[in-house]
């Protein structure tokens, strides 16, 4: 069963409550590791973001899911 996000009466699938909030975490981290410097490391930026944006989509898919309050 798919399971929905309800905000104000508006159901939203969780895959893209998830991916919303991965694509934030990856922005903030972003800006992060730019500061540090840490990009000056990376072979590939573009490659690294897309890989950071698929492992905090998959946290909060896996880490933060089931805290949230679902409508079957």
């Amino acid at each position: 069963m798919i399971a929905e996000f309800n905000v104000a009466g508006v159901f939203f699938p969780i895959a893209l409550v998830t991916a919303v909030m991965g694509f934030i975490a990856t922005l903030v981290i972003r800006r992060v590791l730019a500061i540090c410097g840490f990009y000056r490391l990376v072979w590939h930026p573009g490659l690294f973001d897309a890989a950071l944006f698929i492992l905090m989509w998959g946290v909060f898919a896996a880490c933060v899911l089931p805290s949230l309050r679902l409508v079957p």
